[in-house]
């Protein structure tokens, strides 16, 4: 695949206020080093240049970098971005030699998920810890991604950056014991903490005692002793004791007869 090409000028003008002046005309302000060549100071055109951004090769590739007429091997070292606004405010690039290493994040591209054993089986989700993956190698060996094959990863097993089928002279850059996770396949909770806590909190309706609650007592009257559904408040007015076998009515309650 062609390599992607992108033209630059050479920038006279330095300092706050003439970048300043360049981004308001529509170009960015950059740089171009490395090699056996000094930095050269370059403006590229913002629409161009925010157009290759969009394109992931542009990140991880070789490019083609036209200076004036000039054209030299380049990679895309880093971009500022304004805070807020979809504008590039800064971008830098590195020459390369056909026979000096480079080291560069290369992108990963997942493939099989939905076909291992850990998805298709075990109803896991497959969790991505890495998407890119930093390397070393030669110019011509760059990769423009990684592919990972996750077609027989099951749930509790993790793939790890030394298991990644790399090209020929590609090499992870890594310390000595260092071998990071790059994907796992893990099991879904099916209740959350929060649905926890609530279904803790709610009491069984078998749990709840049937007892007849007793009437609030009335202004003035005392409260009710005990929880005996139907029994007479010992302060209510007018309230007696029902009589026992064999006993006689109450006064108070013959008066009442007769009138």
């Amino acid at each position: 695949m062609a390599a992607i090409e992108i033209s630059a000028r050479k920038r006279a003008a330095q300092g706050t206020g003439a970048s300043r002046r360049l981004r308001s005309a529509g170009k960015v302000p950059g740089i171009l080093y490395g090699g056996d060549k000094d930095a050269v100071n370059i403006e590229v055109d913002h629409q161009a240049l925010f157009l290759n951004l969009r394109n992931e090769r542009f990140h991880a590739s070789i490019l083609t970098l036209d200076l004036e007429g000039a054209k030299e091997q380049v990679l895309l070292r880093a971009l500022n971005m304004h805070p807020y606004k979809m504008q590039v405010q800064h971008v830098d690039f590195q020459r390369v030699s056909k026979d000096k290493k480079v080291q560069l994040k290369v992108p990963l591209h997942f493939m099989n998920a939905e076909k291992s054993p850990g998805v298709k089986e075990q109803g896991g989700l497959v969790s991505h810890v890495l998407n890119e993956l930093n390397v070393s190698c030669l110019p011509a060996d760059l990769p423009e991604f990684i592919e990972v094959d996750l077609g027989s990863l099951t749930v509790g097993h993790s793939m790890h950056v030394r298991d990644l089928k790399l090209p020929n002279g590609v090499e992870p850059v890594l310390h000595r014991n260092e071998n990071p996770v790059v994907a796992t396949v893990i099991i879904p909770s099916l209740v959350t903490e929060e649905e926890e806590a609530a279904a803790a909190a709610v009491v069984s309706a078998a749990e709840v005692p049937t007892t007849e609650q007793a009437a609030a007592p009335k202004e003035g009257e005392a409260p009710a002793e005990g929880a005996k559904g139907g029994a007479a408040k010992a302060g209510d007015k007018g309230a007696t004791a029902a009589p026992k076998a064999g006993e006689k009515p109450a006064a108070g309650g013959e008066k009442k007869d007769k009138k």
